[in-house]
C-alpha cells in the first residue's frame, strides 16, 4: 500500500477530529505508519472543520495533506471549502443532504450519515462513527478488528455499545 490520504471535514462539534485520530489509531493498530493533524481555531467553532489523516507501510516523511485520496464531508461548507484538495480518482463521501460537485473525475458516494444518525441511533453526535464505518467499508484501509478497538479506546465511557452499533451501521450503508 502507497501514502493514503484522508480529509475528514465538516463542521466543528461533529467529531471528525476523534474521527481522525481513531482512524489514525486503527493503522498503527494494524501494524502501519500513520500522521493525524487537525484544525483549531475559528474554525473549530462552527465553521468548516478538518482533520487529516496519512497512512502508509512506509515512513511517512511528509507529516501535511496535499491532495486527498478521500474526502469525506459533512456539510456543503466544508465540502465546497476542501473539494479541490481531493485528487483525480479520489473518493468524495458526502452526506445526502449536500448536493453533488461537478467533477466527473472522481467517484462519490452521497450517503444518509446524518439521517442514520438520528432516526436510527437517535443520537446525532454519533454520525462521526458512521463515517468512519463507510470510510472503511469503501477503502479497507484498516482491519474492522483494528478499528474496533480504536473506537473503543477512545469514545467516552458507557458509549461504547452505542458508537460500535454506529460503526456497524456504517459498514452497512457502504455496501
Amino acid at each position: 500500500m502507497k501514502r493514503k490520504e484522508f480529509r475528514l471535514s465538516g463542521s466543528g462539534g461533529q467529531g471528525l477530529i476523534t474521527a481522525g485520530i481513531i482512524l489514525a489509531e486503527a493503522a498503527l493498530f494494524d501494524g502501519l505508519n500513520a500522521v493525524q493533524s487537525q484544525s483549531y481555531g475559528p474554525e473549530a467553532r462552527g465553521g468548516a472543520s478538518k482533520a487529516e489523516v496519512i497512512i502508509s507501510e512506509e515512513e511517512i516523511d511528509f507529516p501535511k495533506v496535499t491532495d486527498c485520496d478521500v474526502l469525506l464531508s459533512l456539510t456543503k461548507l466544508s465540502c465546497d471549502k476542501y473539494i479541490s484538495g481531493l485528487r483525480a480518482g479520489g473518493i468524495l463521501i458526502i452526506d445526502e443532504s449536500i448536493e453533488k460537485p461537478e467533477r466527473d473525475d472522481i467517484i462519490t458516494y452521497s450517503l444518509p450519515i446524518l439521517k442514520t444518525a438520528v432516526t436510527t441511533l437517535n443520537k446525532p453526535m454519533v454520525a462521526n462513527i458512521i463515517a468512519l464505518g463507510i470510510i472503511n467499508q469503501i477503502t479497507k484501509i484498516v482491519s474492522k478488528e483494528s478499528l474496533e478497538k480504536a473506537v473503543l479506546s477512545r469514545v467516552p465511557k458507557g458509549t461504547e455499545e452505542l458508537n460500535i452499533k454506529a460503526l456497524k451501521e456504517g459498514f452497512i450503508l457502504a455496501r
